[in-house]
């Protein structure tokens, strides 16, 4: 019998405003000092009331967009019933039956849509840390992140594998960095992924028993996770064994899942309305306002660079990828001179970026586009100069080089360096002269009818003349003076 998987993702996404959801403690709590980012609010204290963070709204409204989602123009805060140590109230506020954001999608590469069921705001917990040594077994609790604006996305259930999974997760990372809302970095916990997994019969439509799997701090981890789990589902119905529906947790030293609590169903939150905090009406005026403020998205990008520059697709999603390196991008072609806007000098600016550009920019880790030295349109000028024949591309590699490191410009490094294209016809043939001298046999062999000499002596010529021979005119030369000595 044949199987298939059927994945629905739940995804939170720490916002990157300054304070928290609900209080004006600062959010910034990753290199912060424990219990020092708190507040009568973050703390749960008696009395202490919530107001909303309007930045932390504008966010979620902007996912919501980036998603294709309808923002609802009536939304409300409920309270979320459960206990653990890290949940300062005994309860988080939370969003159930009337989200900010419903009903949008997410087309992954193979044209596949995958719909989001709701984007909900929400507070994040505190975090504990858990010490067990030989002689000491306790727990620390850290209050800094308590109060953190959380997005929760949902998917529906439309994922069938891990790959699917894993190209969503890359997708959606892509759009929250490209609209500035969130790192959404897995490591440092500001993006956090779960994934409810069911196995069916292929081609059936009634829904296996679902199974939510967490703790999964990597991509990776996710779609080892994932596999695990479709092929142990897989395995316990050919063993004739019930699929529990329950929440297992990924333990990366074993590479396996393993059961931690049955799972609740939303009754078992005991949801109800917020009552501190009242309904927000979402203004049009103000949703229209930042939807014309959303920069293009990256798979419009990609888009455009493939129908309109003719680039190819690995071309355009390198250059997609990030919104500081493509925005680089296009602000070099629109800085260039107009004669030199054509698909072939697009691809030749391509080309720098995708690879002098990324190249140096990974040799430091901690480097990001907006750390370089110099400018797009510098860029440009420099592309003019090749355009212009004034360099040629080895020695344009090397300028681009010294303008990454001291931040001159290539006008500057060029006349310094003397680098410009040697295409006086008098220099050239008295250094021309001097290699032909000094290779018989290349004279030799092209009397006897070997036209691959004159290759050779080109090659010299730019050997020494470190590049910066004209190519055209040398070669023009080098055949005029062979002529000569048939």
């Amino acid at each position: 019998m044949q199987y298939e998987a059927v994945i629905g993702l739940e995804t939170h996404v720490q916002l990157n405003t300054n304070s928290k959801m609900f209080s004006k403690s600062s959010a910034k709590y990753q290199n912060s000092e424990p219990n020092t980012l708190v507040d009568p609010t973050s703390m749960g204290l008696p009395g202490a009331l919530p107001v909303v963070n309007k930045k932390a709204v504008e966010s979620a409204i902007k996912i919501g967009l980036a998603l294709n989602c309808g923002i609802s123009k009536f939304t409300k805060f409920d309270r979320k019933q459960y206990f653990y140590p890290d949940l300062m109230k005994g309860y988080q506020i939370s969003q159930f039956d009337e989200p900010i954001c419903v009903e949008g999608n997410l087309i992954l590469s193979n044209e596949k849509k995958i719909r989001i069921n709701r984007v909900h705001m929400e507070e994040d917990v505190a975090k504990l840390t858990h010490v067990n040594t030989r002689d000491s077994n306790y727990s620390l609790l850290d209050i800094n992140r308590s109060g953190t604006p959380l997005m929760e996305i949902v998917t529906e259930p439309d994922l069938s594998s891990s790959d699917e999974v894993v190209e969503y997760i890359e997708k959606l990372q892509q759009i929250i960095r490209y609209i500035q809302v969130g790192s959404a970095n897995m490591e440092e916990g500001s993006f956090r992924c779960d994934a409810n997994i069911s196995v069916r019969e292929k081609g059936s439509n009634i829904l296996g028993t679902k199974v939510e799997i967490k703790n999964m701090n990597r991509i990776s981890a996710v779609a080892e996770a994932v596999n695990y789990e479709i092929k142990r589902q897989i395995k316990c119905i050919e063993n004739s064994e019930k699929i529990i529906q329950e929440t297992r947790g990924w333990l990366e030293e074993k590479s396996m899942t393993i059961s931690q609590r049955t799972k609740e169903e939303s009754n078992d939150y005991r949801y109800f309305p917020e009552p501190d905090i009242p309904p927000l009406r979402l203004d049009d005026n103000w949703i229209d306002e930042i939807k014309q403020n959303l920069p293009v998205l990256p798979e419009t990008r990609r888009m455009k660079y493939i129908n309109e520059y003719q680039l190819s697709e690995y071309d355009a999603k390198l250059l997609s990828e990030d919104i500081n390196f493509s925005d680089f991008f296009e602000e070099t072609i629109l800085s260039i001179n107009k004669k030199y806007q054509d698909n072939e000098t697009i691809k030749y600016i391509a080309n720098i970026m995708n690879g002098e550009f990324n190249r140096l920019l990974n040799l430091d880790s901690e480097m990001n586009v907006s750390d370089v030295k110099f400018n797009p349109k510098d860029l440009s000028k420099l592309v003019e100069i090749y355009k212009d024949n004034s360099i040629n591309n080895k020695i344009l590699k090397s300028v681009f080089e010294d303008m990454w490191n001291s931040g001159e410009n290539a006008e500057e490094i060029i006349s310094k360096q003397n680098l410009g294209i040697i295409s006086n016809s008098n220099e050239l043939e008295d250094k021309i002269n001097n290699i032909i001298e000094n290779n018989p046999k290349a004279v030799d062999d092209y009397i006897a009818g070997k036209e691959q000499s004159k290759k050779f002596l080109l090659g010299q010529v730019m050997k020494e003349t470190k590049g910066q021979a004209d190519p055209r005119i040398s070669m023009e030369i080098i055949s005029k003076i062979l002529e000569s000595k048939k």
